[in-house]
């Protein structure tokens, strides 16, 4: 007959802890109530009032009576047919491209200039990312106190010159002093680009011959694609929606000439016109993502290709 082994438990130790198991998945409790306050405050300032601006630009609702009626299409044929809509789309549009364009531009200089991990270098894109932190409004006031007939550029050049008194050349300048105040910000993404490449392909480009310029347009900029999206993309998209810097600036003038969406907005909703403010606002909306969903997707495929 076989031995046969019987397993006996040890005994437990007087004073040993015992062993706790898990809790039941109907015994934790999450509580929900504590994002309660978030809740409240997202939908009170963002949730109800983004509604709201959908059913506003229907009605007559403004501060010269009390009660509000719906309008149906009435705010969008007023501002369409007084000229507002198509000049403001027109300079709306200008602004952005051009303010994408110094943007970028001035972002992808300094990244390549200040791309060497030296003290010096670390310094000055510190310098150079400080207009990032500072207000826009304040930008905005800085520069038309520098920019002023009787200001601080006409006193050390000697001239009196109006630079921001051309119906032309002021839009330029706005987009300019945007260009300049948004840089540092582009700069950093293009230099975390820059530094992704690998050294092998770089490396490999100076063997075969390539010069700073050819492997500059060559390796680098294709290697940089997806910087230049997220660049380009939300430099166009916040220019769209600008409204400090030209406020502080020049106010939307000479002539209209630098009102944007936002200006005109805030012009017609101080006149006590809510209503083609907020249809205004809708339609600002519907060109945003008019142009930021086809950019987004041709920058995309732009990647791939690339």
């Amino acid at each position: 007959m076989a031995d046969t082994a019987v397993r006996t438990e040890p005994a437990p130790v007087r004073g040993a802890p015992k062993k706790v198991g898990r809790l039941p998945r109907a015994a934790v409790h999450h509580p929900w109530w504590f994002a309660l306050p978030a809740i409240v405050v997202f939908a009170g300032f963002f949730l109800v009032p983004n509604l709201l601006n959908f059913y506003y630009p229907f009605t007559d609702w403004s501060s010269y009576h009390a009660d509000i009626a719906f309008t149906g299409l009435d705010n969008f044929r007023t501002i369409a047919d007084d000229g507002s809509l198509l000049r403001a789309i027109r300079t709306t549009l200008v602004y952005a491209l051009l303010a994408a364009l110094f943007q970028n531009g001035f972002g992808l200089a300094l990244a390549l200039l200040l791309e060497d991990d030296s003290r010096f270098n670390r310094f000055f894109r510190a310098v150079f990312f400080l207009p990032v932190l500072i207000s826009a409004l304040a930008t905005g006031y800085v520069f038309q106190a520098l920019l002023d007939q009787d200001g601080a550029l006409n006193a050390v050049l000697g001239t009196d010159v109006p630079w921001l008194g051309s119906t032309t050349w002021t839009l330029v300048i706005v987009t300019l002093i945007h260009g300049w105040k948004w840089m540092g910000l582009s700069m950093l993404i293009y230099l975390a680009g820059l530094k992704g490449i690998p050294g092998e392909m770089l490396e490999a480009a100076r063997c075969d011959g390539a010069g700073p310029w050819r492997t500059f347009w060559s390796v680098r900029w294709p290697m940089l694609a997806p910087a230049v999206t997220f660049n380009v993309t939300t430099a166009l998209i916040g220019s769209m929606n600008t409204f400090d810097i030209v406020q502080a600036t020049t106010g939307g003038g000479p002539a209209a000439s630098t009102e944007v969406f936002n200006i005109y907005m805030f012009r017609i909703f101080g006149q006590g016109l809510y209503a083609q403010a907020s249809a205004m606002s809708l339609v600002l909306f519907l060109v945003v993502v008019a142009v930021a969903i086809p950019l987004v997707v041709g920058l995309r495929r732009r990647e791939q290709l690339l």
